[in-house]
């Protein structure tokens, strides 16, 4: 398991972005490193992203202390690539790490890694596609396709700061005794609201907005609704 590429992106100008500035930095592109990663800040007031250099735009939705970093699987990106017959170079997706040899979508709320020799991160929540996405991918229907394949990546949060580069080690060094998925968490968020009370397992691993939509979901409907 290891960093295929570390990407960065800077603001640029977009017409599918509803950012007041009107920029957006999705497009990410790889460099060599070594990229300093730390803890961004609280949601719209903080850094925006957890790595040096990388813009995050419209910081309403988007950065933040559980959207530190953003991660997403060369193997999914081959994937996609079957899928829709061309090249997804990695930093495409808009994220900051393509990782090789890690399943992301079977990653659990709270798994903790480490990333190089001092960086620990820990996996907050799954990335809900937006339309700068489809945007900027040119594909139309993406947002409707990308979250029925469900294979959405995964946003850490910073635990322990620490600097990287391409080709760095992944190794797992906490996993939490839940069965709370990047994988479920974004169905439950997505296209089956009813899982919704199963993710409450995850703890404080999961942002306090992610619990205020629980809250508000079990108040309406009840804790038993989609436990299973």
């Amino acid at each position: 398991m290891h960093l295929i590429s570390v990407n960065l992106g800077a603001a640029s100008p977009s017409e599918h972005t509803d950012a007041n500035s009107g920029v957006t930095g999705i497009g990410k592109r790889p460099v060599p490193g070594p990229v300093r990663v730390l803890a961004p800040g609280a949601k719209a007031t903080g850094l925006g992203s957890g790595l040096e250099g990388d813009a995050v735009c419209d910081r309403r939705h988007h950065g933040g202390d559980h959207q530190a970093v953003y991660a997403y699987a060369r193997e999914d990106l081959d994937l996609w690539e079957r899928e829709l017959g061309r090249e997804l170079p990695g930093g495409l997706f808009g994220e900051n790490f393509t990782t090789s040899g890690i399943d992301l979508n079977t990653a659990r709320l709270g798994d903790r890694w480490r990333v190089g020799t001092d960086l620990v991160l820990e996996v907050a929540s799954a990335r809900i596609p937006c339309r700068t996405f489809q945007g900027v991918l040119g594909e139309a229907g993406w947002v409707r396709r990308f979250t029925r394949e469900a294979r959405p990546g995964a946003y850490l949060r910073v635990i322990q700061e620490g600097s990287v580069s391409p080709g760095d080690p992944i190794e797992i060094i906490h996993r939490p005794d839940h069965d709370v998925t990047v994988q479920l968490w974004f169905r439950a968020f997505t296209t089956e609201r009813a899982l919704l009370p199963r993710t409450l397992a995850a703890g404080a691993a999961m942002e306090p907005e992610a619990h205020e939509t629980v809250r508000q979901y079990v108040e309406k409907y009840g804790a038993g609704a989609g436990v299973r």
